[in-house]
Order: C-alpha cells, then sequence, then structure tokens
C-alpha cells in the first residue's frame, strides 16, 4: 500500500520517546487494519537536538517539518540543559518551529472521561462531562511583541521590557477559528480579553463583534480574564468554545487541564493557514512537558500523546471515524479500570506505559470488531 500521509515524528526529551513509541504501535496497527499508511521521518528538537546538532531546532527537522502534511512531537526540555542562555535552551526549539510553520491556533480540549471525574479537584458534579474547546492564539502578542528584553537605566538599575500587540487581522484569524469550531459544537463561543484595561484587547472585542456576523448559529459572549480564570473553577460547564490571546490562553489552558484530573491526559494542536488546496501546517503535541523525574521508568500516560494522534488524524486528515474509535479506546481502557501511575486511584489497576498501549490496541481490536 502507497505511503501518502507524510509523519513527522519529534520524540524529543524525557518521557517523550517512551509515549512516542506507544503512537507508532497505533500507526502500526492502522496499517494492518484500517488500511491506511503512514510515511513517517522521525527528527530533533529541543535537549535532544542541542546534544546532537548545538541547536535546539536543526535545519533538517524545520525543513522535514515544512514538507510534513503533520508533525506529532513529545516533549522538550529538563535541568540538563536549564543553564544554557535563554535564546539556546530547549524551549526555544519549539517556539522557533511554531513561528517558522505559521501555527497560530493552538487548540487544547479540557475533556473528562467519566472514569476520571473522581480525579478532579473540584466537585463531581462540576466537571462531569466536561468538555471545553480552548483556542489560544499562539504566535503573536506579549511573548513575541517588540520591543522586548532587559536594559540598564543611567542610574544602574534594570528595566524588564514585553510589548502587547495585535493587529486586527490577527485577531480576525483566531476569532474564526473560534467561531468555526464552536458552529460544529455547541455553538457558544466565548472570547476572553482585559479590555477594561488593555488597550489592545479593546481592539481585540471590537473585531469578534466586527465578525459575528457571518456566524449566525453561534452565540459570542465576552469575559475579563480574571473573571473567567474564577469561572473555570466555579462552573467550568458553562463555556463551550473559549478564544482568546497569547498569555491568557497560556494560563487559562493549563487550568482548565486540571480540572480534568491530570496533564498526563490532554492533547492539544497548533494549526496554520488553510493555503488554497486546504492542507495547512499543523503540529501536535500532549500538553504535559518532558517530565525527566521519571523519563526512563516505564510509567508515564501515554494517553495524551495518543489522543493528539487522534487530534491529528481529525484535523490534519479529515479521518474523523478513526479519531473517533481512538478517543472510544482510551475511554474503554479507563473504564475498565487501568491507570498509569499520574491517574491512579485507590482500587484501580496501576500499569506501565507499555501495558497501557497494549489495553489501547486491545480496545482498537475490539471496535474495529
Amino acid at each position: 500500500m502507497p505511503a501518502n500521509k507524510k509523519l513527522l515524528f519529534l520524540p524529543g526529551d524525557g518521557i517523550g520517546p517512551e509515549v512516542m513509541t506507544q503512537v507508532r504501535r497505533v500507526i502500526d496497527w492502522m496499517d494492518n487494519k484500517r488500511q491506511v499508511s503512514f510515511d513517517i521521518t522521525e527528527g530533533l528538537i529541543g535537549g535532544a537536538a542541542i546534544d546532537a546538532t548545538g541547536s535546539s531546532l536543526p535545519d533538517e527537522t524545520l525543513a522535514d517539518a515544512k514538507s510534513a502534511d503533520a508533525v506529532l512531537m513529545g516533549a522538550v526540555g529538563g535541568p540538563k540543559w536549564e543553564k544554557l542562555p535563554f535564546e539556546q535552551q530547549p524551549e526555544r526549539g519549539l517556539l522557533g518551529i511554531r513561528k517558522e510553520l505559521g501555527l497560530f491556533a493552538n487548540l487544547r480540549p479540557a475533556i473528562v472521561f467519566d472514569a476520571l471525574a473522581d480525579a478532579s479537584s473540584l466537585k463531581l458534579d462540576l466537571v462531569k462531562g466536561l468538555d471545553i474547546m480552548i483556542v489560544r492564539e499562539l504566535t503573536g502578542g506579549i511573548y513575541f511583541g517588540e520591543p522586548r528584553g532587559i536594559e540598564v537605566l543611567p542610574d544602574g538599575r534594570r528595566k524588564g521590557i514585553n510589548t502587547l500587540t495585535y493587529t486586527s487581522d490577527e485577531v480576525e484569524r483566531i476569532g474564526r477559528v473560534g467561531f468555526d469550531l464552536a458552529e460544529k459544537r455547541g455553538g457558544k463561543l466565548c472570547s476572553i480579553d482585559k479590555a477594561n484595561v488593555l488597550e489592545t484587547t479593546v481592539m481585540w472585542r471590537e473585531v469578534m463583534e466586527s465578525i459575528k456576523g457571518d456566524y449566525p448559529g453561534v452565540e459570542l459572549s465576552h469575559m475579563y480574564v480574571d473573571n473567567a480564570a474564577m469561572q473555570l473553577v466555579r462552573n467550568p460547564k458553562q463555556f463551550d468554545v473559549v478564544v482568546t490571546t497569547n498569555m491568557f490562553g497560556d494560563i487559562l489552558s493549563d487550568c482548565a487541564a486540571m480540572l480534568t484530573g491530570s496533564l498526563g491526559m490532554l492533547p492539544s494542536a497548533s494549526l496554520g493557514e488553510a493555503d488554497a488546496s486546504g492542507r495547512r501546517a499543523a503540529l501536535y503535541e500532549p500538553v504535559h512537558g518532558s517530565a525527566p523525574d521519571i523519563a526512563g521508568q516505564g510509567i508515564a500516560n501515554p494517553l495524551a500523546t495518543i489522543l493528539s494522534f487522534s487530534m491529528l488524524l481529525r484535523y490534519s486528515f479529515d479521518m474523523a471515524d478513526d479519531a473517533d474509535m481512538i478517543d472510544k479506546a482510551a475511554e474503554n481502557v479507563l473504564a475498565g479500570g487501568l491507570r498509569t501511575a499520574d491517574i491512579m486511584e485507590e482500587g484501580k489497576a496501576r500499569v506501565s506505559t507499555e501495558t497501557m498501549g497494549e489495553a489501547i490496541i486491545s480496545e482498537l481490536e475490539k471496535l474495529a470488531g
């Protein structure tokens, strides 16, 4: 069978290679059972790339990423590289690939599986059935605005500078991603800003209002970011799709992640603009970090990475049926009582990374009939 789907695998650092191995097993199963073939190239990013090449984002990796249909990444970073200069640290590789591929829209679902509802720090009735999609603008805002840096004043004091800036077209671009998703989900979009203080987000709100007429089936609301943080822990199920700036999205998506009980369960997608053929650059990765403290022990949770692959099938290849099957397999495994260390509960069966991967394959076999 000819391979017609080009993937770049970037295992990265820490537990990245371990969890990516389990995705390979899912792909091997699909090759054999689902009549689909993937052409996989593996590359270096982050600390592993620094060790091998001196750069956190080697030219070869970037070239492979630009030619791939989608990129799947493990994790980057770790204490081994923390003393490097800021611009040479592993995380610069991740920021760099996002920028070079034009990945402006970060999609982070916060979903509570029924079997894990008790693992949340919130009451069961607040989180059971939770399904939020947070859309974070990824290439603008205060993380990339100029001027930036640290300067020394004439009197010897130091001054740190970061600039929050957006153009109206950047806001419209990310806003339409939010509206498009809301149309396909529950029909509600909440735009998060700080328009009572920040002029940049006054404009943000105005742009969101200006495009809502193109989406008559979507109810648009606005909320200040401080209130949004409170509402996420007070009444999270009021949200369907949330769209917001780079920094606010960074913070709120981590808050929403912990409503689910574990970062080890959550996938993400970072998408670029579609070209004339409909193809768009895309990078998929678990929300969790490299977890160097447990790397190599075989106890990491692979589900977030497997679910990231599910998002890859859904958003890059329109393979919704296969994505749904993988999601259902994960749900069934959890309902059956298997747990890795990060989501362990009393009375459940603690399993290794590999055993969790095996269980997913077993469930896929059952679902495929």
